[in-house]
């Protein structure tokens, strides 16, 4: 009881935020204060509804040991009352204004909340980016010239997703393009995804509805290096490489010019800053709201991305810990490690060789098997993990772009030693019907399993050379045809009939490429080559259209059938074989 009359009454003071993440003040020369505060809730809100009427409901509010209750709230309209003014936090936290002492409780009290700002009027049902038919795209920003029509059009992928893809969802039989001496197998699924399709799309239109202002991509847009290219071309630039290192303000990765002056600490609240399809962590959310930017008209997150998120969110209220089956350095695993770890304690595995590892330390609790814990997964759990109390259930949750096969045995796997070890295969949440990979990624991958049934010559599989989703689909073409399997970027790894620059995968002493031959004798055969085309859900149509242009170049012009006889074939809706 004495303790509790000691304890400062509480005091309401509502934080109010503007769409650039800015916190409202008031401000009478260098020093500010909060505007809207109150000895009850009641009494800060009428402060707030007289100042601005629009608002967002308000959120729980933040409750310090010395009494002050934070509410947050996001103002709907942007014109501010005389004696209220908008400041990014980093301006409201320079040492040259005078706070209140309420005011710095308040931004202590808010560090851990930073990233939820840009999304306060977001309810959990909602995503922070829809996707949109066509119709919903402003079509006007895409760019007409040459090069971005060879980078993005190409009539032999439109007619084949015309007449092979009859359901988003459900892989069809392949079709095949018949050119004569050489025929295509071309699944009905393959390249851009939606939630690819819709980041494009927001790029460009950022890129045209704010001629004058720098635009940045937090990194890479999607893992193709050549739309990429092109939006640089037209303005856009990066914050950060895919793997995280800063851009130098002259365009460097900071990691080759050591202490060069970084894009990061040049932003102003006037840039704007696109999130990528793959989402960002919370770390990168934070730096980009303290800065004062409007990051949520510009965060482009896929919402496939996102149900992962949502899946370890529900999983961590039920009192699992989250092991992420995915690549600890992909931008989307980093994100989701950071989504995670919000509701429960994490891990990362990459494969089931790991998934292994890490069930070596299901009910384990000496201190030496934490040791080994920690430097087996260094940097890729959670703060405080103890493998003792968070292996006790688990439930797993992937990378969206990895085989669906590989997930499933992850969680067989713990399901047995949970069952041996424990008698208890219920410490593992969810199941196959709650996995979490995406149905994009799924169906090319189905689509590709039913063109590979086909007799095949060889497979060119393309896409970024970093883009996990495009090394899944080659793996499974190597699983077929070994050697005969190509993994390229673009048209120009195929030097000739008897070299093709393979391209291995990764960042380690394997990555890289590698010379193999496609047909040492020559293309020309005693009956037509078959070859299986298809790209990764970040390669665009233009690019499979030069792969094969490249390759009808190996054979006489006057043996190759005429294009508009192909496209006929197709739009006839013959099938591979048929």
């Amino acid at each position: 009881m004495a303790a509790a009359a000691q304890r400062s009454p509480l005091r309401f003071s509502i934080l109010a935020f503007d769409g650039r993440n800015r916190l409202a003040v008031s401000q009478s020369g260098s020093s500010i204060e909060l505007p809207f505060s109150g000895s009850d809730l009641e009494a800060a809100t009428s402060a707030l509804d007289a100042a601005f009427p629009r608002h967002t409901r308000i959120f729980d509010a933040i409750e310090t040991p010395a009494g002050n209750r934070f509410p947050l709230v996001q103002i709907v309209e942007d014109a501010a009352p005389s004696g209220v003014s908008f400041l990014s936090i980093d301006a409201v936290s320079s040492e040259k204004l005078s706070r209140s002492p309420e005011l710095d409780a308040a931004l202590q009290a808010l560090e851990p909340r930073l990233a939820d700002i840009p999304y306060l009027h977001l309810g959990e049902g909602d995503f922070i980016y829809k996707f949109r038919p066509a119709a919903g795209s402003d079509q006007s920003a895409r760019p007409r010239d040459p090069g971005a029509e060879a980078l993005y059009q190409s009539r032999l992928c439109a007619a084949v997703k015309t007449v092979a893809r009859q359901k988003e969802r459900t892989a069809g039989p392949p079709r095949e393009l018949d050119f004569g001496p050489i025929r295509y197998v071309v699944p009905s699924h393959f390249g851009f995804c939606l939630g690819v399709k819709n980041a494009i799309d927001r790029a460009y239109e950022t890129l045209a509805e704010n001629p004058g202002r720098r635009v940045f991509m937090l990194s890479e847009l999607i893992h193709n290096p050549f739309v990429n290219e092109d939006l640089r071309r037209r303005g856009l630039r990066y914050l950060q490489t895919d793997r995280g290192i800063p851009f130098t303000t002259d365009d460097r990765p900071s990691d080759e010019a050591p202490g060069a002056p970084l894009l990061w600490d040049d932003l102003s609240g006037d840039d704007i800053v696109v999130i990528p399809a793959f989402g960002a962590t919370d770390e990168d959310k934070a730096r980009l709201v303290r800065k004062g930017l409007p990051l949520f008209a510009h965060d482009a997150t896929c919402m496939l991305v996102e149900k992962v998120w949502r899946a370890a969110r529900a999983f961590g209220r039920e009192g699992f810990t989250i092991i992420i089956h995915g690549k600890h350095e992909h931008e989307e695993t980093k994100a989701t490690f950071s989504n995670a770890r919000r509701h429960a304690p994490a891990v990362i595995v990459r494969d089931l060789a790991e998934a292994k590892k890490l069930s070596e330390f299901i009910g384990v609790s000496d201190s030496a098997s934490r040791e080994r814990f920690a430097e087996a997964f260094a940097g890729r759990f959670t703060p405080g993990f103890d493998p003792a109390r968070d292996l006790a259930r688990v439930a797993v949750v992937n990378q969206t772009t990895l085989l669906m096969n590989e997930t499933i045995a992850i969680i067989e796997h713990l399901r047995e030693t949970y069952r041996d070890r424990l008698g208890d295969a219920g410490r593992v949440g969810g199941g196959r019907q709650r996995d979490t990979l995406c149905y994009a990624t799924q169906v090319n991958q189905d689509a590709l399993g039913r063109a590979l049934a086909e007799p095949l010559d060889a497979a060119f599989v393309v896409g970024g050379r970093n883009s996990s989703n495009t090394w899944q689909l080659y793996r499974l073409c190597e699983q077929k045809l070994g050697r005969r399997a190509f993994f390229i970027p673009s048209e120009a790894a195929i030097r000739g009939p008897d070299s093709v620059e393979h391209t291995r995968y990764g960042s380690g002493p394997g990555a890289g490429t590698e010379t193999r031959p496609l047909w040492p004798e020559g293309a020309l055969a005693t009956k037509p080559r078959r070859v299986l085309i298809t790209g990764g859900a970040s390669c665009p149509d233009g690019v499979l259209q030069q792969v094969i242009n490249r390759l009808n170049g190996f054979f006489p012009g006057e043996s190759l059938r005429p294009v508009e006889a192909v496209l006929a074939d197709v739009a006839a809706g013959d099938p591979a074989g048929s």
